[in-house]
């Protein structure tokens, strides 16, 4: 490891959130000594069938904090209520006062495209912080940062107004029980809420081994299908040998609104990520200095046409179909991060 530790922030909208989209990488980064800190942005105070309000979100607080101590990392909790997330002025300053006060080399979150409010709204908090982090006079309390980190964001299976288009495959089979061990301590949420929320909590079995075993097999099959998405970066990343063998992943794709990730960062930020892979990375994103200014400030007209519409004939690919059936590794659209359908 680096002399000095890297500091990783993931910004979920619930405790949990941050567990299922990024634990397994998150337990890397801690097993090499870096810091860790999960975010929610909600209390979590909805997310239960019978018991909700203060009483839940002190439960949920309890279980997220036992979550990050498993790995060796922190979780911070904001006061905001459950499904009440939006953007308004007072959370978009609380977020760049989180973000300055942690110093974060990089940030993990929720793209603006999801099912739920509340990861819409997360996403787009920190969308809108992410340059006021470098301007002095926005949030003059808080000392302002030289540069915006780099900013990633969770995989997703949503495809309006536009798909989750990886940058980073990370191998996530060796931390896989670190993972079940962490969201088995959000017990309010994988053994009640959520199979509540499918239908389906006669499943869920008594004891605590029992449980595990069966939240492990659930998280199993949940995962796998992402590794199969994105075959072609796996290889890419870990070589063809080891890449079409790979089972387990965590994916992420690189935000335009947080600094590059070049190979200089991506060497620095995943120091478990192969050698070849941090030397094909080149800047992911364009700065507004690199486009030309006719394209910025002087765009081509383009008069319109008059087509007269014609039903297209719809062909849909294999990993469209899995998608929609909500077996990609990923959630439907209709299930949201419920991962017991």
């Amino acid at each position: 490891m680096a002399d000095q530790p890297l500091k990783i922030l993931i910004i979920g909208a619930h405790p949990d959130d941050a567990d299922i989209k990024a634990g397994g990488t998150a337990a890397k980064w801690s097993a090499l000594g870096h810091v860790v800190r999960l975010v929610s942005l909600t209390d979590g105070r909805a997310g239960h069938q019978t018991v909700h309000g203060p009483v839940l979100a002190q439960r949920r607080q309890a279980e997220a904090a036992a979550a990050a101590a498993s790995i060796s990392a922190t979780y911070e909790i904001f006061d905001i209520p459950d499904g009440e997330l939006d953007d308004r002025l007072e959370y978009r300053h609380r977020v760049i006062r989180l973000i300055r006060g942690f110093q974060p080399d990089l940030i993990i979150t929720h793209r603006s495209t999801d099912y739920h409010p509340d990861h819409r709204f997360t996403g787009l908090l920190v969308q809108d912080a992410s340059y006021l982090l470098t301007v002095p006079a926005v949030c003059p309390d808080t000392p302002h940062l030289a540069q915006c980190p780099v900013i990633l964001y969770f995989s997703d299976a949503f495809k309006k107004p536009c798909r989750f288009e990886p940058h980073i495959a990370v191998d996530i089979e060796g931390e896989f029980d670190r993972l079940v061990g962490m969201l088995h301590r959000h017990q309010s949420q994988f053994y009640e809420w959520l199979p509540y929320n499918a239908g389906i909590p006669d499943q869920v079995p008594a004891s605590d081994v029992e449980r595990k075993d069966w939240l492990a097999g659930r998280m199993r099959d949940r995962i796998r299908p992402l590794a199969d998405r994105f075959r072609d970066l796996v290889v890419r990343t870990y070589g063809e040998k080891a890449g079409g063998r790979i089972d387990l992943i965590e994916a992420f794709e690189v935000s335009e609104y947080g600094a590059p990730l070049n190979a200089e960062a991506g060497a620095k930020l995943f120091p478990f990520l192969p050698a070849t892979w941090v030397a094909s990375l080149s800047d992911s994103r364009k700065e507004w200095a690199d486009v030309p200014e006719a394209e910025v400030i002087k765009p081509k007209a383009v008069k319109p046409k008059v087509v007269k519409a014609k039903a297209p004939e719809v062909e849909t690919t294999e990993v469209e179909a899995t998608e929609a059936s909500g077996t990609s590794g990923n959630e439907p659209p209709w299930l949201g991060k419920n991962l017991f359908n």
